[in-house]
């Protein structure tokens, strides 16, 4: 396409932008990732005949998914020989109440199992409302193959899709608990916040010391968190701040070493569920340790 001359580029980007950063974190787990192809959508806009476009927002859409698209075939291969569990970034509260939608952690996590044609569809479709139509130009598919991309999608995500998101203040009340808890060595207040089939994954990406395999199950979380609730007494956790991470309640720290680390806790029926921790550098160097996380 050719450039145009007309109205000035910036102003249907600007509008764009912050919901091209939303589906791009979604696709590919990292803001870092999130945003280099954005701005790599930007030059396309640019480079544009910005003339033709009817909705510039559709067009960055489309725009911003084919670029997804090519970089998910890189990431799922470094993903391949990842060490220990792989978590997606984690961002924070949004600056804005309409930036929040029901893409939650355990769904994001789900969303890796699928392949990225259906991974594109769903979010394109179910989450941002894209239409088939245009759904079908994003992929480069027929409207039939985008609907069954799309109904594959949701079968698979059916058990991860939330009921319901625990109220902000409550949510935030169980973190306290739970980061007093676990610090202190109360295992017995620690123990009666966890439920009996909880899950704790650890992001560390072979950078910094964080358990290999996902622990399971109420026991066995309890003893490692005896074992870490002794460290902690030579090297006590610095609280930065609770927050609300990837749609979770939970907890930012500076650990021993000054490792940055969040704490993300799946709750369900006032139990945790699942216990997510983040603690590799790449992964955490938009958190200030004295300030804390900037909100996305």
């Amino acid at each position: 396409m050719t450039a145009s001359s007309g109205a000035v580029p910036e102003t249907g980007f600007r509008e764009s932008r912050p919901a091209l950063i939303r589906l791009a974190y979604r696709m590919l787990g990292s803001m870092a990732d999130a945003e280099d192809v954005v701005q790599d959508a930007y030059a396309r806009w640019l480079a544009a005949d910005r003339g033709a476009v009817r909705e510039p927002g559709a067009f960055l859409r489309i725009v911003v998914t084919r670029l997804c698209l090519n970089q998910l075939k890189s990431a799922r291969r470094r993903r391949e020989t990842y060490l220990g569990p792989w978590l997606p970034e984690p961002i924070f509260d949004p600056a804005e109440p309409d930036e929040l939608d029901d893409i939650t952690l355990p769904l994001m996590i789900a969303l890796e199992r699928l392949s990225p044609l259906e991974r594109a569809a769903f979010l394109l479709h179910d989450v941002f409302g894209m239409a088939f139509s245009d759904l079908a130009e994003a992929l480069g598919r027929e409207e039939a193959a985008c609907r069954k991309l799309t109904s594959r999608a949701r079968a698979h995500l059916r058990e991860t899709r939330p009921r319901f998101i625990v109220a902000r203040e409550d949510g935030l009340r169980i973190a306290a608990a739970f980061f007093a808890a676990s610090r202190s060595g109360d295992m017995d207040a620690l123990r009666a916040l966890l439920a009996d089939e909880v899950v704790a994954m650890a992001d560390g990406g072979g950078k910094v010391p964080a358990s290999l395999e996902p622990l399971v199950g109420q026991h066995v979380v309890l003893v490692r968190h005896a074992v870490m609730a002794r460290d902690f007494v030579q090297n006590p956790s610095r609280l930065l701040r609770y927050a609300v991470i990837d749609g979770l309640p939970g907890f930012v720290t500076v650990e021993a070493g000054g490792i940055v680390q969040t704490t993300a806790l799946h709750v369900r029926q006032d139990k945790v569920v699942a216990i997510y921790v983040v603690r590799n550098p790449d992964k955490t160097r938009r958190v200030s340790a004295r300030e804390g996380p900037q909100a996305t």
